[in-house]
């Protein structure tokens, strides 16, 4: 499904409406260039799972932790990993393990860990406008705003 958002409050709208369609052990594979708006996404599911703690990018921690909602999310930036072995020496099994929602930022560079996800690719058209393509499967053919 083919999206365009003409604000990071559109974006966080289309993100909060996709993870009331989540369950646990869930993987969105994000594609985007930087600042494409993948947090701003992040931020909706985030709250779409009713989690109210403030999103940001895990840039420099490689992931962080919402556990307040009804389903944890754990929010990944892989852009400094070289491969899918990285990915399993940071505990990537453990996490898939909690039951969660694991939002994967850069997952191109551990394309061989997403094999299950559902892709959320974010392309800047526009200072704010943005096509977001969703592509996970049957389980999301019928997934709309």
């Amino acid at each position: 499904m083919e999206y365009i958002t003409n604000s990071p409050a559109e974006t966080e709208t289309l993100g909060a409406a996709l993870a009331a369609k989540l369950g646990p052990g869930t993987i969105i594979a994000y594609r985007g260039d930087l600042g494409a708006g993948k947090t701003a996404f992040t931020r909706g599911l985030a709250r779409g799972l009713g989690c109210d703690e403030m999103v940001t990018s895990p840039t420099y921690t490689i992931v962080n932790e919402y556990l307040g909602g009804r389903l944890p999310l754990f929010h990944f930036d892989m852009y400094r990993l070289r491969c899918a072995d990285d990915l399993w020496d940071i505990g990537w099994e453990d996490y898939l393990d909690r039951g969660g929602v694991c939002a994967v930022e850069w997952s191109e560079n551990v394309a061989e860990a997403m094999e299950e996800a559902i892709t959320v690719t974010i392309e800047k058209l526009g200072e704010n406008t943005r096509r977001i393509t969703i592509e996970g499967g049957e389980k999301f053919a019928d997934f709309s705003l």
